[in-house]
C-alpha cells in the first residue's frame, strides 16, 4: 500500500518524551496524590491502555485534565530535555522528498511541537493540530482528510497508544503502532494495528517500499 498522507502522534512517537516522563513521575505523583510507583511498576503500566490505568488507580477525568495541562507547561520549561526519536529525522526528510504530506495530531501544546521539531521540520508539516481532546482524534483526522482531499485508505496514522489506534480505525485510517513509546507492543497488538514499527526506518517501507531502498 502506498500512502499519500502520514499523520504522526507527537509524544512517544515523533518526540522521545517517555524517558522525560519517567524522570518526573515521583514528583508528579506527590503533586496529584497518585500512587508512588517504582521504575519496575512504571514499566508494567506500559502493558495497560490508558483507560485501564485510569480505572486501576481510580484517577478521575478532571485530574487527568489537570495533569495533562501541568505536563504541557512543564515541558515548555524543560523543552531542552526533549528531542526527536533517533532515526526520525531521516524519515521526515525522506517522506518530504517523495511529496508525502505530513501532519501532527496531538494533545500537547503547539509551541512544544514547534520547538522540538525546529523551524525546518515544522515547515515540512502541512498540518500541526495541537490541543486535541485527550480522548478521540477521529474528528481531527477527518478534518485533515477533508482539507487535503486525500482518501482515508491512502492515509497512515502513526502512534503509540490504544486510544490513537481506536480513533484512526474509527476514521477508517490505517494505524501503525510504534514500540518505542508509552504502550507495550502486546497491548497494541491486541487491538490489531495495521503496521508495527520497531524502528523509524520501517515507516518508510510501509508508506512505500521504494522509499526504504533510498536509505540503504
Amino acid at each position: 500500500m502506498n500512502y499519500k498522507l502520514v499523520i504522526f502522534d507527537f509524544d512517544g512517537t515523533l518526540a522521545d518524551t517517555y524517558p522525560w516522563f519517567l524522570s518526573l513521575f515521583e514528583d508528579l505523583a506527590k503533586r496529584y496524590r497518585l500512587p508512588v510507583l517504582g521504575k519496575t511498576d512504571l514499566e508494567k503500566l506500559r502493558a495497560l491502555d490508558f483507560s485501564q490505568i485510569q480505572k486501576k488507580y481510580k484517577i478521575p477525568l478532571w485530574k487527568v485534565v489537570l495533569i495533562g495541562s501541568y505536563l504541557k507547561k512543564l515541558m515548555s520549561i524543560q523543552i531542552d530535555k526533549i528531542c526527536l526519536v533517533s532515526g526520525m529525522q531521516t524519515v521526515i526528510e525522506t517522506l518530504v522528498e517523495q511529496n508525502i504530506k505530513l501532519a501532527v495530531v496531538t494533545s500537547n501544546a503547539e509551541k512544544n511541537v514547534h520547538r522540538v521539531l525546529g523551524p525546518q521540520n515544522t515547515a515540512f508539516f502541512d498540518f500541526i493540530e495541537s490541543g486535541v481532546p485527550f480522548f478521540g482524534k477521529k474528528n481531527t483526522f477527518q478534518k485533515i482528510l477533508k482539507k487535503t482531499g486525500i482518501a482515508a485508505h491512502e492515509t497512515l496514522s502513526i502512534g503509540d497508544e490504544v486510544r490513537d489506534l481506536k480513533s484512526a480505525h474509527e476514521a477508517q485510517i490505517s494505524f501503525g503502532a510504534v514500540t518505542w513509546g508509552y504502550t507495550d507492543l502486546a497491548i497494541l497488538q491486541s487491538h490489531s494495528p495495521d503496521e508495527v514499527f520497531d524502528h523509524p526506518n520501517q515507516i518508510l517501507e510501509a508508506v512505500n517500499p521504494f522509499l526504504s531502498s533510498l536509505r540503504h
